[in-house]
């Protein structure tokens, strides 16, 4: 498995995002215990995300959650029909009280007290309806805010994998461009005389970049290897990525201090000390 290919896939940012099942989180945990670039770049992708999550958070005003929790708290402890104890100066009142002969007096004071505590308990009751209809909607306001920071931070992820995608592709194009790098065509051989592939070489530099036109799929377990003959002995240059044999992109192989020709073979998976020359499949001269 080609890892640049692996990193640049968006799985890193996917697995930062709580996005993959059980089986592709393990998957990325042993990449990354595997390959130290795996782990830099998920942990790069994982500070990302937190400081974005952190540059964006909203904080409610101090104490706001504790006020309305008392006061629901209160209003549900609360009973309408139980009134308060009755003052200790009630033997007073009824050592004030006018004699018999005045009744009216003596019944206008229960019956305000009655209404002042019913307004009491109704006023309660309504003042804890209110919060808790404002606690609700606040807690509603914190979810919408999750799923809001969590959608932006995903956006995030994706502009990045984005940005990623278009830097190579225009480090490929000045690749392509660049008249330092030489061309070398590789031709099919009668194993697959249809292929086609090009090296672009940079004796300067040594760098070495493969752009495949056309490739037979390797058989299950197979991948492809490139060669490079010096003096008429071949070097290793690498295994190609499925998405190179595809054609769908540039890949950078490894570096070469010189060479007269370069070929192409079928390995086993993780490629191979020598070549197996029975399964050439393409082959140019500089």
């Amino acid at each position: 498995m080609n890892i640049q290919e692996y990193i640049e896939s968006g799985i890193l940012e996917q697995y930062a995002l709580g996005e993959l099942d059980d089986a592709q989180r393990a998957q990325v945990e042993r990449m990354a215990t595997e390959h130290p670039e795996v782990q830099a770049e998920l942990e790069d992708v994982q500070r990302a995300l937190n400081a974005y999550g952190e540059a964006h958070a909203l904080t409610p005003p101090p104490g706001m959650k504790e006020r309305v929790l008392a006061n629901w708290q209160a209003a549900i402890q609360s009973e309408p029909g139980q009134a308060p104890a009755a003052p200790a100066t009630e033997p007073v009142v009824r050592q004030l009280t006018p004699p018999r002969s005045e009744p009216a007096a003596a019944e206008i004071a229960p019956s305000r007290v009655s209404w002042s505590m019913a307004a009491a308990v109704a006023l309660l009751l309504l003042s804890a309806a209110a919060n808790l209809v404002f606690y609700n909607k606040w807690k509603q306001a914190e979810n919408d805010l999750a799923v809001a920071q969590n959608q932006q931070a995903s956006l995030a992820s994706t502009m990045q994998a984005v940005n990623k995608n278009l830097t190579y592709r225009n480090q490929e194009l000045a690749v392509l461009r660049s008249e330092q790098f030489k061309t070398v065509a590789l031709l099919g051989t009668p194993a697959a005389p249809d292929a086609r592939a090009r090296v672009l070489y940079n004796p300067t530099t040594k760098a070495v970049y493969l752009d495949v036109r056309k490739l037979p799929a390797p058989p299950s377990g197979k991948q492809y290897q490139l060669w490079a003959l010096d003096q008429g002995k071949p070097v290793d240059a690498g295994t190609l990525a499925a998405a190179t044999v595809a054609g769908d992109s540039l890949q950078q192989m490894k570096d070469i201090a010189s060479a007269q020709a370069f070929a192409m073979t079928v390995e086993n998976e993780g490629g191979s000390p020598t070549p197996t020359l029975s399964t050439m499949t393409v082959l140019g001269k500089m």
